[in-house]
């Protein structure tokens, strides 16, 4: 999964325990769920053991095989916020190259990318999206106000949200220099 070792341990634990979870709240033994997956049950073991460092490929065939999505094998059991996962899932060869699953939302239809860019004292005011559909907002550069309905959140370089967007928002640029963000709209 990711060779970091400051969050190896942390993450293949959460792996641990929600694939034993999982697996148990399905009905499966691990012989099912290595026939039902394609992985072997000598991997499963060791996965569930915390003792295997996985790929994200047999994360994606287990996950796959329980009918959840890949961040919720991922994500610490205990969190509250199901939408925020901010888990290193992965690290390169090299210093700095790593993928961090940031957030996930359910999705009916599509997920639409998009790159902004707000300048100084810009607002982007909108109204209430389809019952269901959702947000989620990375900022890359500068610092974004977001606004919903009646509230504000700061968002500095390096910060992302999660929200439902069924309601009113707005993006707004209060700084001295460009925001840029990426904006996921799940429907």
């Amino acid at each position: 999964m990711h060779k970091d070792s400051e969050h190896r341990a942390s993450v293949l634990q959460h792996v641990s325990q929600n694939v034993r979870r999982l697996r148990g709240d399905a009905g499966l033994s691990q012989t099912a769920l290595a026939e039902r997956s394609g992985v072997s049950r000598r991997m499963l073991v060791a996965i569930e053991a915390g003792e295997k460092n996985v790929s994200l490929t047999t994360l994606d065939l287990i996950a796959e095989a329980l009918g959840v999505a890949f961040s919720t094998l991922i994500q610490a059991p205990d969190r509250r916020d199901l939408s925020r996962i901010d888990e290193l899932a992965w690290a390169g060869e090299h210093p700095g190259s790593r993928a961090v699953l940031l957030g996930s939302s359910p999705a009916r239809r599509e997920v639409e990318l998009w790159e902004w860019t707000l300048a100084p004292g810009e607002c982007y005011a909108s109204e209430a999206d389809a019952a269901g559909w959702s947000e989620q907002i990375y900022v890359a550069e500068g610092c974004l106000t977001l606004i919903i309905e009646n509230g504000e959140r700061q968002l500095g370089q390096g910060e992302f949200f999660v929200f439902p967007s069924d309601c009113r928002y707005a993006y707004r640029n209060d700084g001295e220099v460009a925001v840029r963000f990426v904006r996921n709209v799940v429907i």
